[in-house]
């Protein structure tokens, strides 16, 4: 297994090129069925240590996740040490007690009846967390916004797109040494699979063909518009045994999202995958995959996690290897037409943190490349 970290001769982590994060937004955390009983986890997101849990409901059963801020207030050491009964947060060092979902305190032990301070108007951070497709999804906000807005105030939450009530579902995850611009680009990037994904099950050098695919502005993003899906794929190829035409849409929207959504007849696959900034030079890729294709076929769904994880663990290796060039950081540039959606998604970001919302396409655009 290659190593996560570019490391000197001591073997000490050297940190590769940063990027800005965007905050006021969604991002998966952890996968939500880690979150049990009286468990706490931790999480790294933006450069944030979070603690979370599963609050236990009156009846005791599972009920709502939550997501702290790793810290008491008090004195900064971490929640996550601490306990959790399943309806506060106590604090090893002193017991202060926090409601996790609001954060605020319940409890400190040390005051007597003569003090007058009201330890409810205090609070831990608090961040609003939503469960979704099997993560536990967390709304970090900027800088001075103060303490969690209103469900609704927010941006919606991620979801996949599912088209029948019966379907399969797979996740992958692979954490990667490099900030989440390079990250992001290459999730894009639509000339490395010949290249970095090549198997028999998927493709070669030799399937190189020419290919030109309709793209559309959406709200902070981007669609390549519906089309037949790559026929020097295999695992598309096998989908013509429903004698149904094929069609491909893929979405890239703000901050980290690519949902690409596959539609033969009735027959359905979606997934959803993010690029999530663990810290400013660091991220992790988490996909979620649903679909009813082969949905009575024996094995369906540990061969495709087999093979997905395999895909997965390509792109990982790769991004290993490109870490090791950009800690020298070397002079680089983007070309036209494959490297268009990365320009895309370099002036949305601008326009996302200069709060200009402009959007860097005016209208559909046909971009060419081979791969």
């Amino acid at each position: 297994m290659a190593r996560l970290a570019t490391r000197n001769a001591l073997g000490t982590a050297i940190a590769g090129p940063t990027a800005t994060l965007i905050y006021d937004d969604w991002y998966p955390a952890l996968r939500s069925d880690r979150l049990r009983s009286t468990k706490l986890e931790t999480a790294m997101l933006l450069d944030l240590p979070l603690v979370l849990g599963r609050r236990r409901s009156s009846n005791g059963k599972d009920g709502r996740i939550f997501a702290m801020r790793d810290s008491c207030p008090h004195r900064g050491i971490p929640l996550s040490v601490g306990w959790f009964d399943g309806e506060r947060v106590t604090c090893r060092y002193h017991g202060w007690e926090f409601e996790p979902c609001s954060g605020r305190c319940e409890l400190i032990p040390s005051l007597t009846e003569t003090d007058r301070l009201d330890a409810t108007k205090i609070y831990a951070s608090a961040y609003p967390c939503e469960e979704r497709d099997g993560y536990a999804w967390v709304y970090l906000p900027g800088s001075g916004a103060g303490r969690k807005k209103e469900l609704a105030e927010l941006r919606p939450v991620p979801e996949l797109a599912k088209f029948s009530d019966k379907y399969r579902t797979a996740h992958l995850t692979a954490d990667l040494p490099c900030n989440v611009d390079h990250g992001i680009i290459g999730l894009m990037d639509p000339a490395h699979g010949p290249f970095v994904h090549q198997a028999w099950w998927w493709r070669s050098q030799a399937s190189i063909r020419e290919k030109t695919k309709r793209f559309e502005p959406i709200p902070e993003g981007f669609r390549m518009a519906a089309h037949a899906p790559s026929g020097n794929s295999a695992p598309y190829k096998l989908l013509g045994v429903y004698g149904e035409p094929v069609e491909t849409t893929i979405d890239f929207q703000l901050p980290n999202r690519r949902y690409e959504t596959i539609r033969c007849g009735s027959k359905w696959f979606t997934s959803l995958t993010t690029v999530t900034p663990v810290t400013a030079s660091t991220c992790r890729i988490d996909v979620i995959a649903a679909w009813n294709v082969f949905y009575h076929v024996p094995l369906v769904t540990p061969v495709a996690k087999f093979f997905g994880a395999k895909f997965v663990r390509q792109d990982q290796v790769t991004m290993i290897q490109q870490a090791e060039g950009l800690r020298h950081n070397p002079s680089l540039m983007l070309i036209d037409d494959a490297d268009k959606p990365a320009k895309w998604y370099f002036a949305l970001k601008q326009a996302r943190l200069d709060g200009s919302g402009k959007h860097p396409m005016d209208g559909p655009v046909e971009l060419r490349w081979r791969s």
